[in-house]
């Protein structure tokens, strides 16, 4: 979709008033650079989590019955752990979590339905026999690496398993 097309969608999803029309041009390009993947908390976490030897996959769809689609940040299939980076304003976090101020009667509703999504996630991933790890953005590197390898084994890691094979050999 080219970005006049995408402006006019926008528009008249605007006249139709299925989402507010933004305050100012500033404001509509800080939600526009809003990422639904590869944001910076997640990168760092990644790439921290790849140095330490795990390998995993990203953005990865998983598909349960009943039509239920998730899609979590970071997916260890093998071990079935599916890793979420929440941010504080999107999923509302109760320490830093907030209700916005400007267009209550939009925001409100999205994200309670941001939240009753989680929660639809988390119980069909439990239901699979997947255990979920849901991180703050807010949380620090080191907690959120713990977190995960607490979830993980670590002598499943590639630089565990490389260390084993060198003194076999």
């Amino acid at each position: 979709m080219s970005k006049g097309d995408a402006e006019e969608v926008r528009k008249k999803a605007h006249e139709r008033g299925l989402y507010p029309a933004p305050l100012n041009a500033g404001r509509s390009r800080n939600m526009q650079a809003n990422r639904r993947k590869d944001t910076k908390p997640e990168t760092v976490l990644r790439s921290a989590l790849h140095r330490l030897g795990y390998r995993y996959r990203k953005d990865l769809l998983l598909r349960f019955s009943g039509q239920v689609r998730v899609r979590p940040d970071i997916v260890f299939t093998a071990r079935k752990v599916a890793v979420f980076v929440d941010g504080c304003f999107w999923h509302v976090c109760p320490q830093h979590g907030r209700q916005p101020n400007t267009n209550e009667w939009y925001w409100t509703p999205k994200l309670r339905r941001n939240m009753e999504r989680d929660v639809r996630a988390n119980t069909a991933l439990a239901d699979a026999g997947w255990h979920v790890v849901r991180i703050w953005e807010h949380e620090t590197l080191e907690d959120a690496v713990a977190r995960v390898q607490a979830a993980l084994p670590r002598s499943n890691t590639r630089s565990t398993l490389a260390k084993s094979h060198d003194k076999n050999h």
